[in-house]
């Protein structure tokens, strides 16, 4: 296990293994080719091609979704897809335009739509050493079971902005007041783009940091992390060399802290792996 070991799982994606999805002339998603015959009979929606799939139903946003959500409806039933709890992501060609249509969240890896997410490092320093709050995610977790994770992490849900966001995220997951919150440092974003069992997640997660006051201590609301830690900083990143402990993203987001604060040295052997792999080029 290494830092780099992280950075391919995460970005396993083949380009031979998947065909465009379009709208309106540009693509909004990667459809695995298994994937893209599922939707060969919703021809009155989506057209497939031998080396694309376009989106043809027409009208505004609420219309497109509720065709959509057809599909995805009968794709539950088949259990192509999971559904999730009525939530649901703005689908657009380039991040801040327009939604084209709202997708339910568990049907996003089998249409391959980019989703964007917001993490948040807590940390705090004791007798001058850095330490990270981490949480333990649920055994019931839908996605990565078990694993340890950042203190704060959630997608974005349609309609949502990114601060709007890491508020609502922030009180949830970590008990932390939005006036707490608004001390946050944003600090950049976090891509990958990879294969998984339902289809391709091609993520964009903005990352940010805010120190904690000692007498902080997080508190989960909806029951997705059962137990927090305050662990060393150093310790945290030596894990994530050595283990598979983090969800598979988190491990991004904590070498992405980890080179801004200076826990690897640049002399690390693989400095250089991390610091160009943290930032998948958005096509």
């Amino acid at each position: 296990m290494s830092f780099a070991d992280h950075i391919r799982a995460c970005n396993n994606f083949d380009r031979g293994r998947v065909v465009p999805l379009l709208a309106r002339g540009r693509r909004i998603g990667w459809l695995r080719r298994d994937n893209a015959a599922a939707l060969t009979r919703f021809d009155s929606v989506f057209v497939v091609e031998p080396e694309q799939v376009r989106l043809v139903a027409e009208g505004d946003a609420d219309t497109v979704s509720a065709a959509v959500d057809d599909i995805v409806e009968a794709l539950v039933v088949e259990q192509s897809v999971p559904k999730w709890r009525n939530e649901t992501f703005d689908v657009m060609a380039r991040w801040g335009e327009p939604p084209i249509f709202r997708l339910d969240r568990g049907a996003v890896p089998f249409f391959g739509v980019r989703a964007y997410g917001v993490h948040l490092n807590g940390y705090r320093f004791i007798d001058g050493r850095m330490h990270l709050w981490i949480g333990r995610r649920a055994p019931d977790k839908r996605v990565a079971p078990n694993k340890l994770d950042n203190i704060v992490a959630g997608g974005m849900g349609n309609g949502h902005g990114i601060f709007e966001t890491l508020v609502k995220e922030s009180e949830e997951e970590g008990g932390i007041p939005e006036a707490l919150v608004r001390h946050a440092v944003p600090v950049g974003a976090v891509t990958y783009c990879m294969e998984t069992e339902l289809g391709i997640r091609d993520d964009v997660l903005f990352v940010y940091d805010l120190e904690l006051p000692a007498a902080f201590e997080p508190k989960n609301s909806d029951g997705e992390i059962v137990h927090f830690e305050l662990m060393p900083a150093e310790r945290v990143v030596e894990r994530v060399r050595t283990t598979e402990d983090f969800k598979f993203n988190v491990n991004l987001v904590i070498l992405d802290f980890a080179l801004r604060h200076g826990l690897i040295a640049v002399d690390d052997p693989e400095y250089l792996d991390v610091a160009s792999g943290l930032h998948r080029p958005l096509d």
